[in-house]
């Protein structure tokens, strides 16, 4: 039985730098590991959390707040692993 319920976590970009290109490139990888949509959510506006390019357009400086948000079969391990990456601060050393 696969289930649609969608998952959100609050999240706080921890990294000096951001979510600059390097983060939002693992950030884009590691969610297209799942079959669930996933979306990043700053102010409102939300974005494709499987796209580079779109998590670039959402600036993210140190601080940052988001929701992280999956919706299919896998969204809580989906958001649990994303969840562990930004607090892992993307594996960059500050």
């Amino acid at each position: 039985m696969t289930s649609n319920k969608i998952i959100e976590r609050s999240i706080t970009i921890l990294n000096r730098l951001g979510l600059h290109a390097r983060p939002a490139s693992r950030f884009a990888q590691t969610a297209s590991l799942f079959k669930s949509d996933i979306w990043l959510i700053k102010n409102g506006k939300s974005v494709d959390g499987k796209s580079i390019l779109e998590v670039l357009t959402i600036s993210c400086p140190s601080g940052t707040q988001l929701t992280i948000r999956a919706k299919g079969p896998d969204a809580k391990e989906a958001v649990e692993a994303l969840e562990e990456l930004v607090a892992k601060r993307f594996g960059e050393i500050d």
